[in-house]
């Protein structure tokens, strides 16, 4: 007889089995009432749920995360922000020149003209005529990254950071090794109050080319910069601790559940042996599934499994017996040990070399014959 049932609804039947051998409290649930009716229909008896089902135990209810007041972290950090100027709006059509233009010997001289007349009001404290002198010659040749670093200086004359940052970051496209542009650039960051950028560019720029100007600029900002660097290993740390700390809480949990799911699993099945699994595996046995198709085979089995003593009265039924025996002999080729069959009370009572079975069962003889017939 072949399998009434497609190999998807198996499995997926399969499944639904696992869990309710992990763990049995889940037929007590009012969806699956009629499951339980059809194990009780057939003699069977659900466990009644445990009381960890019920009544949860107050460890497991979630802990309040006290939220991280950012603004508390944030107040440990004082700043000397004496001498910062508000940003100024970055002029998006401050003259960068030509990139690609070749620059002929001639734009050379004329740009090296300019830059001289920009040199020299720049000196006279004329810094906007300096700067429109100065992009006269950026245009003539732009790929000096000096002329640039200059202009940037004229900008920050005139308390304008982010044109100086614009020109100078544009010189270090020119000339990586620009101390002027490094220069330049970390004292607009110092004047927007980014410390950390400003006291690296500073830095660099002491490397490149020492100069007593640029060394106190650096030492100027070198307090609030080592305060942000102190105060960001701190929140890192922090944050890797918190990290830490939510990692072994999941481990925690994680081991909780493992544990709620084995003693659910031993209330479930007090004579279960650790090869349950293989057991139901076996049940799997396209053979032993249309054994157990057979009404009879079955409610046998149901019968059995509610009361163990009741192996008994089908000693005698050649279907029952031989399901038995099938089994049998295939538990002893998977190897599984003594111990019972998992789901059945006691294992099968009286069932020589069966597990659970333990001794053979009694042998009924016939009285003896005292001739008076």
């Amino acid at each position: 007889m072949s399998c009434p049932f497609a190999k998807e609804s198996l499995d997926k039947l399969k499944q639904f089995v696992d869990v309710c051998v992990v763990n049995p409290d889940v037929l007590s649930l009012p969806d699956l009432n009629f499951f339980k009716v059809f194990i009780e229909s057939f003699g069977g008896k659900v466990p009644p749920p445990s009381k960890m089902s019920t009544e949860a135990p107050a460890a497991d209810k979630p802990e309040e995360m006290t939220p991280e007041v950012e603004s508390e972290e944030e107040s440990d950090l004082e700043l000397d922000t004496e001498g910062c100027v508000e940003p100024d709006t970055l002029n998006e059509n401050q003259k960068m020149g030509d990139p690609n233009k070749e620059v002929s010997e001639e734009d050379s001289d004329r740009s090296s003209e300019k830059r001289m007349e920009a040199m020299q009001q720049f000196s006279e404290g004329n810094h906007e005529k300096a700067i429109e002198l100065f992009t006269e010659a950026i245009e003539l040749n732009p790929s000096s990254a000096l002329l640039f670093a200059k202009r940037g200086q004229a900008y920050l004359k005139q308390t304008k950071p982010n044109a100086c940052i614009k020109d100078c970051s544009r010189a270090l496209e020119l000339n990586p090794d620009s101390a002027a542009a490094y220069k330049f650039r970390g004292r607009a960051y110092r004047l927007l109050g980014e410390w950390e950028k400003a006291a690296k560019d500073l830095r660099q720029a002491c490397n490149i080319d020492f100069d007593e100007q640029t060394d106190e600029w650096l030492k100027e900002v070198t307090p609030n910069a080592k305060k942000i660097e102190q105060h960001n290993l701190k929140l890192e740390r922090k944050k890797a601790e918190k990290e830490e700390k939510e990692k072994l809480e999941r481990a925690r949990k994680a081991r909780e559940a493992h544990t709620k799911a084995g003693s659910a699993s031993q209330n479930a099945e007090p004579n279960a042996t650790p090869k349950s699994d293989d057991f139901y595996k076996l049940l799997q046995d396209p053979e032993i599934m249309a054994a157990f198709t057979d009404p009879e085979v079955s409610s046998a089995f149901a019968d059995i499994s509610s009361n163990p003593a009741n192996f008994y009265k089908y000693k005698n039924n050649p279907k029952v017996m031989a399901l038995i025996t099938k089994l049998s002999g295939k538990l002893a080729a998977s190897g599984i040990g003594p111990g019972g069959f998992p789901g059945f009370p006691g294992g099968f009572p009286g069932f020589g070399g069966m597990p659970g079975g333990g001794a053979a069962p009694p042998t009924f003889t016939p009285p003896d014959d005292d001739n008076l017939d």
